[in-house]
């Protein structure tokens, strides 16, 4: 049975100016184009105003910009917000979680859990979950079916484990995080040397150890270190089919889209956002609040803030480092000529006199 919220509740949750019914009640949050008499809509994109009024929802999220310019036009309850869209989000999460089917607290007779793991009573452990001696498994944690949970591996409380994600020995993971089926955490990374033509293996003995509130898609990899450890800091969101490479350090709340990848010993900031299937050499130095664009390769380390892009069609190494160098002196040629094109022009003035 799902559960309904009223509104007078939500606004006294999550803030907002309410102009309507407290009492009146919802179920869920649904797009305008779709939500019934029983949800709640929100507006964030201004190219969808024109649904407004014609939603059927019983209530709207909205700037204040949005209320006093199309609210009138709107026959429910408004809820006026600075960013509809983070008020979205919040009330999302707070309605899954009220409907949400909690997990029961135990240990399920398929799996196998080592006598030497510590699992907290409140912890879930599903159908045919591998957990190795030393693991130290946190309050209220979940780990689902076919999850491998290595020797000396330690999950904080309430993180979730989805199904068939794997977590390498002595990897640490944060409060609160999510792995996603498929992950892999703690896989040795991409180091070898070279002798004579043959690749000689270098041991990878260091570990990944993952912040707080961290949620990392669906099939995507986190290298262990070398020597040092791989950091991912709080806050971090990878999407799904990620590479981080061995030795990796990403900053607090970084965000990744799908397919990016990042050779080892890459550090980046805090607060940057990487578009999907981005690329990162190795041994970089990335700042804080970087904004990569989609399917751009960042080859040189970035050190101001801002928003980078580049593409390049596929050539020769050294045709491309040609074209590179070119247009990066694009700018002081086109300075160089509009200074000929003058003294040509006056040359010619004088010609003429």
């Amino acid at each position: 049975m799902t559960t309904s919220i009223r509104l007078g509740e939500l606004v006294d949750r999550f803030g907002g100016q309410l102009i309507g019914s407290p009492d009146v009640a919802v179920i869920g949050i649904a797009p305008l184009s779709e939500a019934s008499e029983q949800h709640i809509t929100f507006l964030s994109n201004p190219k969808l105003r024109h649904q407004l009024a014609a939603s059927r929802a019983a209530a709207v999220i909205l700037t204040k910009a949005d209320f006093e310019q199309i609210g009138k036009d709107y026959a429910g309850a408004c809820i006026v917000a600075a960013s509809p869209y983070v008020y979205f989000a919040r009330a999302a999460q707070h309605f899954a979680a009220i409907n949400a089917i909690p997990a029961e607290a135990g240990v399920h007779p398929s799996a196998w859990v080592s006598p030497q793991a510590v699992i907290a009573a409140t912890a879930s452990i599903g159908p045919n979950v591998s957990i190795d001696a030393e693991a130290v498994i946190g309050e209220h944690v979940v780990i689902k079916a076919g999850a491998v949970i290595g020797r000396g591996v330690s999950i904080g409380d309430h993180s979730l484990i989805h199904a068939n994600a794997s977590i390498y020995d002595y990897c640490v993971l944060g409060r609160h995080c999510i792995i996603h089926s498929g992950a892999v955490i703690g896989a040795d990374g991409f180091g070898f040397a070279n002798e004579k033509g043959q690749w000689i293996k270098i041991p990878q003995t260091g570990r990944v150890v993952i912040g707080d509130d961290v949620e990392i898609g669906a099939n995507t990899s986190v290298d262990r270190g070398a020597l040092a450890d791989t950091i991912i800091e709080d806050g971090v969101k990878l999407d799904n089919q990620i590479q981080i490479g061995h030795n990796c350090h990403i900053g607090a709340h970084t965000a990744m889209a799908g397919c990016v990848g990042v050779a080892g010993s890459a550090k980046i900031g805090k607060y940057c956002t990487f578009g999907g299937a981005a690329m990162v050499l190795g041994h970089l130095t990335i700042v804080d609040n970087v904004h990569i664009s989609s399917a751009s390769m960042v080859s040189r380390s970035i050190l101001e803030p801002g928003q980078y892009t580049g593409f390049y069609p596929l050539a020769k190494n050294a045709d491309w480092e040609k074209t590179a160098a070119i247009v990066r002196n694009l700018s002081g040629m086109r300075e160089k000529i509009r200074y000929l094109e003058k003294t040509i022009k006056t040359l010619t003035e004088k010609d003429h006199e």
